[in-house]
């Protein structure tokens, strides 16, 4: 009985491979037939959706399509976009600092702009303009305390009056040296120099003069701009009435009109070096007014300015200025009130009522020891200090 079962259960046991590989193959195919079932309807639903976008296609002509792109295009465009937004930070920094560097350099600009903006020039009615040196000093204070108002009666004169009164000097060759600081005391207390860009010497009168007139014009917009020396006592109501009754006149040279003889001998007083320009020896210089005192109109002052690279400097600084205006239309005046000599010849004209302008020596081409003698000849040829506020001009 029991070597039957034996030989019965070893049979089977041989099948039990088989048996195993058919069951597994049995399981995969079942496996894959659910699969392909299941993705079979949802295949079939993206056939029929592109099927009928197809057709609204046909039907719509390119509408969709043409629709389509631009929208693709503007979304490439948000990318791009995006993506230069979306930079290193590296970067980022690098065009914050251009774009700081570029505004810091604009708004110098603008301030640049700004601060050489022209200012207005002060209208006036005449400046004038006093010939000074470094050793003048009591000279200056001599002609403070006759005929040149002082402190507030000298911004008094200019706001009511429209008359400047400065004494005019350059620089020393040396900067900053004891000369000018000298100066610059003297200007802190009295507050009546114009400052030249010149450097100061005896002649050099002649670019004195040209950057004298290029610094007033620049400074004041005035009808006449006056020159005068620092030994010389004006009166000036006087000058202001004179130069009133000519304000109609565009172009004119107002002072004492001489005519001297060209001195080619050297080492002579005013000497002129180049004596063989104006002919034979022995000839006269063309008419121009003495160096002493005279005046311009605005016109000829502007003239000199905007030319005074080219205009020629003679030895003399009288000479000079009447040579730049041969040549111009220009209206010469003669005027003697402007030249007069001192007591006693400007006390009787005075005592007649003819008041002189100015008064100097023609010995001294000044007052002679005008430090001492101006006041007696403000006392005695002077116009009185009320004349120049009651002047109509």
């Amino acid at each position: 009985m029991r070597g039957r079962v034996t030989n019965k259960s070893s049979a089977p046991a041989k099948w039990i491979p088989f048996l195993c590989v058919f069951c597994f193959a049995l399981g995969i195919l079942f496996s894959n037939r659910l699969w392909d079932s299941s993705a079979e309807p949802n295949g079939q639903q993206l056939l029929s959706q592109r099927r009928h976008e197809q057709e609204l296609q046909v039907i719509n002509g390119d509408s969709t399509t043409n629709e389509k792109l631009p929208q693709n295009k503007d979304v490439m465009d948000e990318v791009l976009k995006t993506h230069e937004v979306i930079q290193p930070t590296r970067s980022l920094d690098k065009s914050i600092a251009v774009l700081q560097t570029q505004i810091a350099s604009k708004s110098s600009q603008e301030m640049s702009v700004k601060s050489s903006a022209p200012v207005p020039r002060q209208k006036v009615f005449m400046v004038i303009g006093i010939n000074t040196a470094f050793s003048s000093r009591k000279r200056r204070d001599s002609v403070r305390e006759t005929w040149m108002p002082q402190g507030e009666k000298l911004i008094q004169l200019e706001r009511e009056k429209g008359i400047i009164v400065r004494f005019m000097i350059g620089h020393s060759a040396t900067s900053n040296s004891i000369l000018d600081r000298a100066i610059d005391s003297e200007d802190a207390q009295h507050k009546d120099f114009l400052r030249l860009e010149h450097v100061e010497g005896y002649h050099e009168l002649s670019a004195k003069t040209k950057i004298f007139f290029s610094t007033a014009v620049a400074k004041w917009d005035a009808e006449f701009y006056v020159k005068v020396d620092d030994d010389v006592h004006v009166n000036l109501g006087m000058l202001a009435s004179t130069l009133a009754r000519h304000r109609s006149k565009p172009r004119v040279y107002i002072g004492c009109m001489k005519s001297g003889p060209v001195l080619s001998q050297k080492n002579v007083k005013y000497h002129e070096p180049e004596y063989w320009k104006f002919g034979e020896e022995g000839n006269k210089y063309f008419r121009h007014a003495t160096g002493q005192i005279y005046a311009i109109s605005k016109e000829l002052a502007t003239y000199i300015s905007l030319n005074q690279p080219i205009l020629h400097k003679y030895a003399n600084e009288d000479v000079s200025l009447g040579a730049w205006f041969i040549g111009l239309e220009v209206e010469h005046i003669d005027d003697h009130s402007m030249c007069c000599g001192t007591p006693p010849d400007c006390a009787w004209k005075a005592q007649a009522g003819d008041v002189c302008i100015a008064s100097f020596d023609w010995s001294c081409s000044g007052i002679c020891k005008s430090v001492e003698r101006i006041k007696f000849v403000h006392e005695k040829c002077g116009e009185g200090d009320g004349s120049v506020w009651s002047a109509l001009f």
